[in-house]
């Protein structure tokens, strides 16, 4: 098949995955069916649901890699990183070696057998791991020496420029920079980032406080302070502008835990408090332009969310995800709804049309239909 029939078929498989969520009225049921003909050969589409893949741990998994409908990484407590290659059949324990009291939070692949891995916490327990063998060996490539910082996110431009940030250090996120893939890092200079405010911090919760889209644009949430923001940077992290986010500040436990963008202009932030016991009003918003402006969603995610991620070949359907369920929106963010109950920390989607869920005890999902 041609590129151009390919991406067009994943184009009507991921029209098809967004209808088949919509509310099941006669329109929307006959669309539905419309799509899936044409994506699958002319079969009616089932309801699509998060299907649990057994683990064989307990572990909290935060970090999620998304390769392929049969490739995905999970990274997470106890320095826990599983591997799968068959869909989720089977999940390979390939944990560096010795990281055991490590939390990793963020983990981002390049292919089944390349990936780069985040410890997070204070002064040396912030650390980064490669492998290029799938996980049979993995070099630490980077050691925090400084006490005062605290890594929570990375992200990939792309196979060799990625970046890492840390909460701030002497009154400004600090910014990690590779140009080999991982294998080396060094720290940005900060006269271009914008001076933090008291309290502000990022969440790693989900490994989406820090995400890229293109070759250079890069987006950071935070939250933790008198009001929570996203930072923009369109020089791989030289240079920043901080905008306010419409979702509740304030408190500590507060703020933008997760982002998405699915160009340099469109964007969706999900947050609110992560305390059970808290109401999370407001915590969902969208940007079309790049996160220079943001816009509070007309009915937004009904409580906290922590993950948010496009799916695939849409420019209107997204997922969010939390520890009370996952929601849909297929408007871009302006409205959700809310679809599965499950506790989920993160999700990713696919190129060819899959998409992973992963969180506490052990759990991870693939959506299928």
């Amino acid at each position: 098949m041609g590129k151009s029939r390919r991406m067009v078929s994943m184009g009507l498989a991921g029209a098809a995955l967004a209808l088949a969520f919509a509310p099941a009225g006669p329109a929307q049921a006959a669309g539905a069916q419309a799509a899936g003909a044409q994506a699958g050969g002319g079969h009616a589409l089932a309801k699509p649901h998060w299907a649990l893949k057994g683990s064989g741990t307990d572990a909290r998994f935060r970090g999620l890699a998304a390769v392929s409908r049969d490739a995905a990484w999970v990274a997470g407590a106890r320095g826990t990183v599983l591997r799968t290659s068959d869909g989720g059949a089977h999940w390979r324990n390939v944990s560096p070696p010795g990281a055991g009291e490590l939390e990793f939070r963020d983990i981002e692949a390049f292919d089944s057998r390349h990936a780069v891995v985040l410890a997070i916490g204070e002064g040396d327990a912030s650390r980064v791991f490669r492998t290029d063998d799938g996980g049979a060996t993995w070099t630490e490539s980077f050691r925090n020496p400084d006490p005062k910082a605290f890594y929570d996110c990375l992200t990939f431009f792309d196979a060799r420029h990625g970046l890492a940030m840390s909460d701030p250090v002497d009154g400004k996120y600090r910014i990690l920079s590779t140009r080999d893939g991982g294998r080396s890092w060094d720290v940005l200079p900060s006269d271009g980032m914008p001076a933090a405010q008291e309290g502000e911090a990022g969440f790693a919760a989900s490994g989406q406080c820090l995400v890229s889209s293109g070759p250079r644009d890069v987006w950071l949430a935070t939250g933790g302070a008198a009001r929570a923001r996203v930072l923009h940077s369109s020089d791989r992290g030289l240079t920043w502008r901080a905008t306010d986010a419409p979702i509740p500040a304030g408190d500590p436990a507060r703020g933008v835990f997760g982002l998405a963008f699915r160009d340099r202009t469109h964007g969706i932030a999900v947050g609110g408090d992560y305390r059970a016991d808290q109401a999370s009003p407001r915590a969902s918003a969208t940007t079309r332009d790049g996160g220079r402006t943001w816009t509070p969603s007309a009915a937004p995610v009904p409580a906290y969310r922590s993950g948010v991620t496009w799916l695939p070949h849409s420019r209107t359907s997204a997922l969010a995800v939390g520890p009370t369920g996952t929601d849909l929106t297929l408007d871009a963010g302006r409205t959700w709804r809310t679809v599965d109950t499950g506790s989920y920390d993160t999700a990713d989607c696919t190129h060819d049309g899959a998409c992973w869920a992963s969180g506490e005890k052990g759990r991870i999902a693939r959506l299928e239909r």
